[in-house]
């Protein structure tokens, strides 16, 4: 039996990077998954992926979870094919870098769209089947980007976005209380991911000097933060309420 048998587990982007780990991992530890992407092509990659490890997946592939209409039958979905909600992962997200005195305005907003309006329209949706459950666990993703600046790259919508994630979280955890509800962030830091790869793979990028101050000596794997989400959303957790933890191999913690 694994730590998750029994749930059912919402998990947006699956298409790829930390969503496809999650949800190899989430089914490895017996949970049903439901999961979601832009990318219909990456998300049935992913279930398959899933299958022939033995575990249960479906997904609902392409949704532009955004929106209200997206986010609502994207969930809806889910609960047609499962009958209910144990855990939402709030994973999806897309953002755009660049100076903050030259960056179009209109980047502000697409990523404030996808990194805060898709938690909050995804948990908005799952809330009455949640609490219709008895209880569950959500779990959305900051950034160490939301506690810090980056000096390597200028990130300000995103940080403002990620930043937005945690209060929101915050005041979800106490929103949550009287139904039994859960709500904890992560923080992930510089991962490698099909989006980040070509960056980190610049040889003229930061990558050496990330490493060099990472306690932990290398760029996280997308295996790392899916075993520390695998855990917060599971029973195991159950007295974790309303945390962020930081998923950065002690980057945050040192100085300069």
């Amino acid at each position: 039996m694994g730590r998750l048998a029994g749930k059912i587990a919402f998990i947006s982007g699956t298409g790829a990077g930390i969503g496809r780990a999650a949800a190899l991992l989430f089914a490895a530890e017996g949970a049903c998954v439901f999961g979601c992407d832009l990318d219909a092509d990456g998300s049935a990659e992913t279930v398959e992926l899933v299958e022939k490890a033995g575990g249960v997946m479906r997904s609902h592939a392409p949704v532009d979870l955004s929106t209200e209409a997206g986010a609502k039958e994207w969930i809806e979905a889910g609960i047609s094919a499962y009958g209910g909600i144990d855990i939402l992962y709030n994973n999806a997200s897309a953002l755009r870098n660049g100076p903050f005195d030259s960056q179009p305005v209109e980047d502000w907003y697409f990523t404030l769209r996808n990194e805060l309006d898709i938690p909050y329209l995804c948990t908005r949706a799952a809330w009455p089947h949640l609490v219709a459950r008895g209880g569950g666990a959500v779990l959305n993703v900051a950034s160490v980007a939301a506690v810090r600046g980056a000096p390597f790259l200028p990130m300000v919508p995103h940080g403002a976005a990620k930043g937005g994630v945690l209060a929101m979280s915050k005041h979800l955890c106490a929103a949550g209380a009287p139904h039994g509800i859960r709500v904890n962030t992560i923080a992930p830091g510089m991962t490698r991911t099909s989006a980040t790869a070509p960056f980190l793979d610049d040889p003229e990028g930061p990558k050496a000097h990330l490493e060099a101050r990472i306690p932990a000596g290398r760029i996280a794997e997308p295996e790392d933060i899916a075993r520390v989400a695998a855990f917060l959303c599971s029973d195991e957790a159950a007295f974790v309420n309303g945390a962020n933890l930081m998923v950065d191999g002690g980057d945050s913690a040192m100085a300069g």
